[in-house]
C-alpha cells in the first residue's frame, strides 16, 4: 500500500510542478493586465493624442494597394458613424491635396461625391464619434472585463488548492 502510494506521489511530483508553474503563469498575466488597465486610465490624454497622430498618419495609406484593410475600415467607419476625417473633414485636404474627401464622407453616397462642395459631407469628427460611442457602451466593456477577471482569479485558486493537495498528499504518503 505504501509503494503504492509512494509511486502515485512520484507521478504527482511532475503534475503538482506544472501546477505551480501554471499558478506562476496566470499569476504573472494577472499582474500585467492590471498594470496596463492602471496604466491605460493614468495616461488617457497621451494616448489620445498619439492616437490622433497615429490615426492622421495612417490616412495617407486610404485607397493605397496593399492596404484594402484600412481603406474598408475607413469607409465603413465614416459611413456608420456619420463622420468624415480624424478631427474633421479637412484632414483629407492633406492626403490628396486637394478639396476633396473619400465618397464614404458624404451624406448621400453617389460616385466622386466627394469632390462637390463640403455642405455634402458628413462634418462629425471620426475619432470623437468613435469614442463617444466606446465611453456609451463601457459598461459591456467593463462587465467583459470583470468577467475576465473572476475567471483569472477562479483559475488562480483552482491551481493553488490542487497544488495545496498535491503537497499535503506527498506529505501523508512520505
Amino acid at each position: 500500500m505504501a509503494r503504492g502510494c509512494l509511486q502515485g506521489v512520484k507521478y504527482l511530483m511532475f503534475a503538482f510542478n506544472l501546477l505551480f508553474w501554471f499558478f506562476v503563469l496566470l499569476l504573472l498575466v494577472f499582474l500585467l493586465e492590471a498594470s496596463l488597465a492602471i496604466l491605460f486610465f493614468a495616461y488617457t490624454d497621451k494616448i489620445d493624442r498619439y492616437a490622433q497622430r497615429d490615426l492622421k498618419k495612417g490616412l495617407h495609406l486610404y485607397g493605397t494597394p496593399g492596404n484594402v484593410g484600412l481603406t474598408n475600415a475607413w469607409s465603413i467607419i465614416q459611413t456608420d458613424f456619420r463622420c468624415c476625417g480624424v478631427s474633421n473633414y479637412t484632414d483629407w485636404f492633406e492626403v490628396y491635396n486637394a478639396t476633396r474627401v473619400p465618397d464614404s464622407c458624404c451624406l448621400e453616397f453617389s460616385d466622386s461625391c466627394g469632390l462637390h462642395a463640403p455642405g455634402t459631407w458628413w462634418k462629425a469628427p471620426c475619432y470623437e464619434t468613435v469614442k463617444v460611442w466606446l465611453q456609451e457602451n463601457l459598461l459591456a466593456v467593463g462587465v467583459f472585463g470583470l468577467c475576465t477577471a473572476l475567471v483569472q482569479i477562479l483559475g488562480l485558486t483552482f491551481a493553488m488548492t490542487m497544488y495545496c493537495q498535491v503537497v499535503k498528499a506527498d506529505t501523508y504518503c512520505a
